[in-house]
Formats: C-alpha cells, structure tokens, sequence
C-alpha cells in the first residue's frame, strides 16, 4: 500500500467532533517502514495531537527514528500544509530534502521539501551534543 492509501485510510479514523477536519498523515522511516497517524482532538483544543505527530509516536514506538518521506491528506480543497508546530517536529526526525507530500480529498497533491516548508529550521543536527 501507498503512502498516500495509508494516510486516506487513516484519516478515516480521525477523531474530529469538534472541527469535522479530518487529517490522516503517513511517514516512511529509513528503515522502509511505514507508520500513520490521524488528528485526534480534544474538548480542550490543545490538549488534542495532529496527525503528523501521532505518525511520528508511531514511529518512535516502532524502533525507528528517521524520516524518509511524509505524506498528508486533509480534508480540503487546496493542499493544506503541516502546522508550524507539526513542521517543527518533523524536522526533527526528517532532514531538509525529506519530502512531504500534502493531498486532499479529491486528489489535488502539491509535494515540497522540509527546507521549503521550514526554510532555516533549528533541527538536531544544529545541537552541540558532544
């Protein structure tokens, strides 16, 4: 299964009462596997998790930490890009020419890099660790 078919049917899934705003993302980590996430909200609004990061828990949970691609299907009728939180939080486990793949519904895509979305980003691999 595509991406893409994993973030459609994801999406399907999301728990959205309040927005109605159904998104559904789907990551493959280095490693080639593939792990989904959908939005989830909550009576108190920041209290509920996107979709990008749920993807990205999964990933976690899964053992792999690196992004190779992402791919978001929300219900829109543009191509709706990640939040800027969610930006964020992809870079940290993406680098600047990972992929993101933004769709909607009807099928209109518009495909970017993370330094496009995030142009000069603070990633980890800006941390001195040493």
């Amino acid at each position: 299964m595509s991406l893409l078919d994993e973030a459609r049917k994801v999406r399907e899934r999301a728990w959205v009462p309040y927005s109605r705003f159904k998104v559904g993302a789907a990551i493959r980590a280095d490693s080639g596997a593939v792990y989904a996430g959908c939005n989830v909200e909550n009576v108190a609004y920041p209290q509920g998790t996107c979709a990008e990061a749920g993807a990205i828990a999964a990933m976690i949970a899964g053992g792999d930490t690196r992004i190779a691609e992402v791919v978001v299907v929300a219900d829109s009728t543009n191509p709706t890009p990640p939040c800027g939180g969610c930006r964020q939080k992809l870079r940290e486990f993406a680098g600047p020419d990972v992929t993101v793949t933004m769709a909607t519904i009807d099928g209109a895509m518009l495909t970017m890099t993370m330094d496009q979305l995030l142009p000069g980003a603070f990633g980890v691999d800006h941390m001195d660790r040493a």
